[in-house]
């Protein structure tokens, strides 16, 4: 039998699906970021599952009329609220970067300046 929850959200048989049929997401493949650190302004430093690692330097992108919704991070506060979700580097607000774009220059120079 199924109750109705808060407001007007009628229970569904999904709502009451057990964790154990549906696993947790684990990204933790090859090209799947595992860390992100903060490594000076606007600058993080990214280590994906493989070991590949590098510098990803935010600045010129930062301060570029065309940052859109990256200006945000113009706020240190915010800057360092890096985070890894599902294998990508993100900061709140729903701001993300590509892993697989920051894998490929990762690989190739160390370092991905984005502009």
């Amino acid at each position: 039998m199924f109750r109705l929850k808060e407001s007007t959200h009628v229970a569904t048989p999904l709502d009451y699906r057990s964790v154990a049929i549906v696993p947790p997401i684990v990204c933790n493949h090859l090209d799947d970021v595992a860390e992100v650190h903060v490594a000076g302004q606007y600058r993080i430093s990214v280590r994906f599952h493989d070991g590949t690692s590098g510098i990803v330097d935010l600045t010129q992108l930062l301060h570029s009329p065309d940052a859109g919704v990256f200006a945000e991070l113009l706020d240190p506060s915010v800057f360092a609220a890096a985070e890894v979700y599902l294998g990508a580097v993100t900061w709140p607000g729903g701001i993300d970067l590509a892993p697989d774009t920051m894998y490929a220059a990762l690989r190739a120079n160390r370092e991905w300046i984005l502009k």
